[in-house]
């Protein structure tokens, strides 16, 4: 058994986010800034990180292969990994919506193209309201579907609107509000759970300090 807790991070929006709430709660790392390795530890030897692209960070605590990570709650809902999910971070607070170019209705229409990066969650949506749905699976900015005549709308994170209003789109329907998970290995969660309980103390101090 490792001594030390690994623990994934998810690379792009929420890294940075992820990291200073750890610094808040005292946990010192450098984000393995100037280095070549593929883990990197805190100044008190007690975790050790790996940075992953979000999607595979459930994936990775689902397995064991880490014992706990930082993940979207979007990317939970979409995956339906089976992680234990102690603490809600709120870092990353966004929406995952439905949105359309303005003026659009939706509901005149029998069969609705989708493009997402969430087709489980946008299939679960669309079913729960028995809309005749086919969902467009893209990996880039789905803001320029509805533009080019590929979808009828889009299911995406929603931070601002700002993106969206620039190109002519408004959302339609709030599906959930998304923000930061702590996730842990059901596994971990028993055998290096005083690890476990201790990060999760150290970050619920901070999180829900009150002023």
């Amino acid at each position: 058994m490792r001594s030390t807790l690994l623990i994934a991070l998810p690379k792009g929006r929420l890294f940075d986010a992820a990291i200073g709430l750890l610094q808040r709660a005292g946990v010192e790392t450098d984000g393995g800034v100037g280095s070549r390795k593929l883990t990197f530890t805190d100044k008190g030897g007690q975790y050790e990180f790996v940075a992953l692209k979000p999607a595979d960070v459930p994936v990775y605590v689902e397995s064991g292969a880490v014992d706990a990570g930082i993940v979207g709650s979007d990317v939970l809902r979409e995956l339906e990994c089976d992680v234990n999910e102690p603490l809600d971070l709120r870092i990353g607070l966004c929406r995952l919506a439905v949105a359309a170019i303005e003026g659009s209705d939706l509901t005149a229409l029998d069969h609705l193209r989708i493009a997402t990066k969430y087709p489980r969650t946008a299939t679960r949506f669309f079913s729960a309201r028995h809309q005749h749905t086919h969902i467009v699976r893209l990996e880039g900015s789905v803001e320029i579907a509805p533009i080019l005549g590929l979808a009828d709308a889009i299911v995406d994170l929603v931070e601002t609107g700002r993106t969206l209003k620039e190109n002519g789109l408004g959302i339609v329907e709030e599906i959930a509000p998304v923000s930061a998970k702590f996730v842990v290995n059901r596994t971990a969660m028993k055998t290096r759970n005083t690890a476990v309980r201790k990060l999760i103390t150290s970050l619920d101090k901070v999180i829900y300090a009150h002023p």
